[in-house]
């Protein structure tokens, strides 16, 4: 009796495996929500790209559906949506002239522009054509020939005086005799004037030459000449090793200049200036910055003056100076200063009403101010416990200035922006009042905007509204998603909690595979990204499908910003400053908030993934929750602040350089290490070196710690091509092998 009772159990546990078993299916299900499979193909108008019409009649932009795509319009003297032309028409002739079929419903046109009443022109495999409405007749444009313009120098706003580099220095000369005057005198190799330092700048072999530049600020008056004069002298590089290139059979040596955290052996530039008349240089004050930290120039109306903005090193205090070369005096118009760090300031001139708005956090909260140049007096236009984003247009002309919001509706989530005007006294006036995210996109003349209106689970409407009121006077598209719901797929589920600080409300979304089962027991993995420069949390609906494709492969998958992340309070902010090894501590109140809110999520069964910055993520919750934490993919990550590009630790992790630095990083903390950890760099990346990615590798290996290393010697910072491909499988297969501990598919389709 005994052995028929083992029988069935062992049978029953079989079954139960074999059904839980991962299939071709699985994996076809997971790569139809990739985003090349997904976006207008199987879901639609996720979100819209209006054009401008360059003559202010009107907009153009695309149409997706399940039957291909229509090119419509409105003209803004009804605002009525109509096709642009008729498709058939113009697929007919397009097939005609290129002597191929084309497809009326898949026509790929660009830069559509009407040139007159009944006349476009548009763009289409790379030949620019012109169709005439009435006959539909269609011709190929000449092409015009231009005139191609030295790169290496500049021609004055009056024409008169071209602005050129010569010997490392400055030379100007006249359109109209030729005649050549010197500006600067002391330039020579490595101290060079009217360059500019390059971020990207890549040097081959060792003494190679740095990609050349030119660069100067003409005033609008043309009687004054702005440039940098950049020092290479003793700046330091990162090095890389190219071992990609077919042809060759050992690898080619590859640098840059760029610093790291604390370093003084940094590229150092120096704004300088010179009176076109005299031809000499007017000396100022402005600082020699490093090239984290240089000093940048905008010319005002009158002669001679200039705004000059600059952070100081460790960016606690931050300056717009008003300068007059004319009478060689400067003021500081605004001075921000923070025990922490200044991110995010912003400004805008109105030079003809000699005023200058700008964003601070001065008052706790990233609030809008004026500062009149002349008295140097600065008014508060708005205030509040809310955040402004961004200021989208200005009008000079009626003093309206038009900005995007969040937090300002208590009853809203704090991430959904919305749009707002205000004026000169400080009149405020909501314009978008739909309780969603709202991304808006004016027309040059500021009489018009488009508004792409959602949430991560409401679909998107685009709609053309009016500046002056924010009223709907067309709408233009739907996001389409039947097809995805009609076979199970659900939007992902927003969810919020209390963060570590006990207070304060943070939030997140999670994605539920298509097939899922409540009955069922899913891992969960944290998709992270910390960055103290923005946030994650899906606002919108074309964010909705973000992690749909993990999901489908038998995941919960979480996304959540928690304190220390931007777009809230300065307080909210700080909490990240000289602190960002403890980013993660939300997250794992997150998952265990989820595992108790909800039967199906299994927090014994949790990895995390991440790029850049999210690859630090992932390596620190390995290594400093390893408890909690069990698999692991940190992709192009930046694992020791110290050996990272200067601003951004600097930034975040404060400057000098101090213990902290030491105690966060994950080479440190390598032999924390407990579950499977999957390290992954591209060879050549100039953005985050790939060389903490090795020293963490030598760690592991000397604290005798298993993980993978997975190197791709021709990527960059960002994957591409069958590169991206390569590792998404990777990864997805690096969860389902440890975390679901299911046996991987490697070869299926990715179409």
């Amino acid at each position: 009796m005994k052995k028929v009772y083992y029988a069935v159990l062992l049978l029953l546990v079989t079954t139960q495996i074999q059904a839980q078993k991962l299939t071709q299916e699985d994996y076809k299900r997971a790569v139809s929500f990739m985003p090349d499979n997904l976006t207008n193909k199987t879901v639609f108008n996720l979100y819209t790209d209006v054009q401008w019409f360059k003559d202010n009649s009107g907009i153009w932009f695309v149409d997706h559906s399940k039957t291909g795509k229509t090119y419509q319009s409105v003209a803004f003297k009804n605002y009525k949506v109509n096709p642009l032309f008729d498709h058939h028409k113009v697929a007919h002739g397009l097939s005609k002239v290129t002597e191929k079929e084309v497809d009326a419903n898949q026509m790929e046109l660009s830069k559509i522009e009407r040139t007159k009443t009944d006349q476009l022109t548009f763009n289409f495999e790379s030949k620019t054509y012109t169709l005439d409405l009435k006959t539909y007749q269609i011709q190929v444009e000449t092409a015009e020939i231009k005139e191609e313009k030295n790169p290496f120098e500049t021609k004055s706003p009056d024409g008169k005086w071209i602005a050129f580099s010569k010997d490392y220095n400055l030379f100007i000369k006249s359109t109209t005799t030729d005649q050549e005057y010197q500006l600067s005198h002391d330039g020579v190799k490595d101290y060079e004037y009217a360059t500019y330092y390059g971020w990207y700048d890549i040097i081959e072999g060792k003494n190679g030459e740095r990609p050349k530049h030119f660069k100067v600020n003409w005033s609008k008056d043309s009687k004054w000449i702005a440039a940098d004069v950049v020092d290479f002298r003793t700046a330091e590089k990162m090095y890389l090793l190219d071992h990609s290139i077919d042809s060759l059979y050992r690898p080619k040596l590859l640098s840059y200049y760029r610093g790291s955290p604390g370093d003084t052996t940094m590229v150092h530039v120096k704004p300088v200036f010179f009176n076109v008349e005299s031809k000499q240089e007017v000396k100022t004050n402005l600082p020699k910055g490093t090239h984290i930290n240089s000093v940048a120039i905008e010319w005002l109306e009158k002669s001679g003056q200039l705004l000059a903005g600059y952070s100081e090193r460790g960016y606690q205090k931050e300056f717009l100076k008003l300068v007059d070369l004319n009478a060689q005096t400067e003021e500081v118009l605004i001075e921000e200063t923070s025990e922490t760090n200044i991110d995010n300031f912003w400004f805008r001139s109105f030079k003809e009403k000699q005023k200058v708005i700008f964003l601070s956090e001065r008052s706790g909260w990233r609030q809008l101010y004026m500062v009149d140049v002349k008295t140097k007096a600065i008014t508060p236009l708005t205030n509040g416990n809310y955040y402004i984003n961004s200021v989208v247009h200005t009008d000079e002309d009626k003093e309206d200035i038009y900005f995007l919001a969040s937090g300002k509706d208590a009853n809203m989530n704090p991430y959904r922006e919305q749009l707002y005007k205000v004026d000169f006294k400080g009149t405020i006036k909501l314009l978008t009042p739909e309780n969603a995210h709202h991304s808006i996109s004016f027309s040059k003349d500021g009489q018009h905007f488009v508004d792409n209106y959602s949430t991560v689970n409401s679909p998107t409407q685009t709609v053309l509204r009016a500046a002056k009121t924010g009223k709907i006077v067309a709408k233009l598209t739907s996001a389409d998603v039947s097809n995805v719901v009609s076979k199970g797929w659900q939007a992902p589920e927003p969810f919020q909690l209390i963060g570590k600080d006990g207070k304060t409300t943070i939030y997140g979304a999670i994605w539920k595979p298509s097939n899922f089962d409540a009955t069922k027991s899913y891992p969960i993995i944290d998709h992270s990204y910390t960055g103290p420069h923005t946030q994650v949390f899906p606002k919108s609906f074309n964010n909705a499908f973000t992690n749909q494709s993990l999901a489908e492969l038998g995941f919960i998958v979480m996304m959540v910003d928690g304190l220390g992340s931007s777009g809230r309070s300065k307080e909210f902010h700080n909490h990240s400053y000289k602190n960002m090894g403890n980013n993660l501590e939300d997250h794992v109140l997150a998952i265990k908030y989820l595992g108790e809110k909800f039967s199906w999520v299994d927090t014994n069964r949790v990895g995390i993934f991440g790029h850049s910055a999210g690859g630090f993520d992932t390596g620190r919750a390995m290594l400093a929750f390893p408890d909690v934490y069990k698999v692991g993919v940190a992709s192009s990550a930046d694992h020791d602040f110290r050996m990272e590009k200067a601003w951004w630790p600097e930034m975040y992790q404060g400057w000098p350089v101090d213990s902290t630095y030491h105690e966060v990083s994950n080479i440190t903390n390598a032999k924390n290490l407990k579950g499977k950890l999957l390290l992954v760099h591209g060879g050549i990346d100039e953005n985050v070196n790939p060389s903490a990615t090795f020293k963490l590798a030598e760690a592991l290996v000397n604290a005798d710690k298993d993980f993978d290393l997975l190197i791709f010697p021709s990527q960059r910072h960002g994957y591409q091509g069958k590169v991206r491909n390569y590792f998404t499988k990777k990864r997805w297969n690096y969860f389902v092998e440890h975390l679901k501990g299911e046996e991987p598919i490697w070869d299926f389709k990715w179409e």
